[in-house]
């Protein structure tokens, strides 16, 4: 929500948001790319296990890593996630990747976000820019945050990304690195 819902016409009679990754992820980077542009990016999701991973050690159809017990190892995996902003953001189309680490959690997730911008840039500036968006367009599906906060402070919370101020760096004017979480 919130990044092409313009787009949107009554004749459509499915809609999918994709994935929980790619809702938290969309906003974040259509803020990032409509103020600095993106040259490119890379995504990696610090993902709570979810049903489809298994209990005990055991087959997995996906890959090996896949079959191993969920509670108790940090899993690399795959998700489309980044490649699904894309589909939504099309000048994003191509320039962004990413993967999972699937971790002994139970719930809410995080969004580790590196990119390279086309303008020079402040991370006082990105902070301003995520801020006023989640004050005004993305206003319940984007927020921002910058108290101490670690994964159970944001269970139940409904909105799709929380930008999280404290979290993030830059290394110079147009490589910086951004956290965002979400329930999933």
């Amino acid at each position: 929500m919130g990044v092409n819902n313009e787009t949107y016409k009554k004749d459509i009679q499915v809609l999918s948001n994709a994935s929980c990754t790619t809702n938290c992820l969309a906003p974040l980077a259509k803020v990032i790319n409509d103020n600095f542009g993106i040259i490119e990016g890379q995504m990696t999701t610090v993902h709570s296990y979810t049903a489809t991973q298994k209990v005990v050690d055991g087959p997995s159809a996906k890959d090996w890593r896949g079959g191993r017990t969920a509670a108790t190892n940090i899993i690399p995996s795959s998700t489309g996630a980044a490649k699904a902003v894309g589909k939504v953001i099309p000048s994003l189309n191509g320039k962004l990747t990413g993967m999972a680490m699937r971790v002994p959690t139970s719930n809410v997730s995080v969004v580790d976000l590196t990119v390279r911008t086309e303008k020079a840039v402040t991370y006082d500036q990105i902070k301003d820019a995520v801020k006023k968006a989640s004050e005004n367009e993305l206003k319940g599906i984007l927020g921002y945050t910058e108290d101490d906060i670690v994964s159970t402070d944001l269970n139940g919370d409904t909105r799709s990304s929380i930008f999280d101020a404290k979290a993030g760096i830059a290394l110079n004017s147009n490589f910086i690195k951004l956290v965002s979480w979400y329930d999933n």
